[in-house]
């Protein structure tokens, strides 16, 4: 079994289709992590034991997504050394606005990096990352994982060179289903 080194946490399982892309690429890339729901506010004992854990536990970075009000990592922020990557999950009420702001605004002293709403698969890769500082396994696997995105590129060009702009938009139509 592998060491659990990254902690993917989510404040509720509604939390979870949106997670499960940063469980994919942290599969991928063949690292062990673990899967948690917990939250800041129905489960702070929980949290904090969690945070004040962490480091004694391995873990080298932590990933957490949290809706709404989404104080989770900041609170996980406020109680571990390590580094903490925020992901706002896109909420009903304000689109994940609220989310945002609530992860990226943290006051001085308690940093949390932030990804975009929804942003798990690129929370995901900046955990890949900084666990890559001191893993050459995985910063091997990152520049492989970079080499493929930029082959993807080169190959959509010559497809879209090949059909033109009006058969490339219907063969994306056709291709999204």
């Amino acid at each position: 079994m592998k060491k659990i080194i990254v902690s993917v946490v989510m404040g509720s399982d509604s939390d979870l289709p949106v997670m499960k892309v940063a469980v994919k690429i942290l599969e991928e890339f063949g690292v062990g992590f673990e899967v948690l729901i917990m939250s800041a506010h129905r489960s702070p004992e929980l949290t904090a034991k969690f945070s004040k854990s962490a480091v004694k536990r391995g873990i080298k970075v932590i990933m957490a997504g949290a809706g709404g009000a989404a104080h989770l990592p900041g609170v996980i922020a406020s109680m571990t050394s390590l580094p903490v990557i925020g992901i706002p999950i896109k909420s009903q009420a304000l689109s994940g606005i609220d989310s945002l702001y609530s992860i990226v605004q943290m006051p001085s002293g308690v940093p949390v990096a932030t990804v975009g709403i929804d942003g798990a698969k690129n929370a995901a890769i900046l955990a890949m990352e900084i666990v890559g500082i001191g893993d050459i396994r995985v910063r091997k696997e990152l520049v492989s994982f970079k080499r493929k995105l930029r082959a993807g590129v080169k190959e959509k060009q010559k497809r879209l060179d090949k059909l033109g702009v009006g058969n490339y938009l219907k063969f994306l139509k056709e291709n999204k289903k």
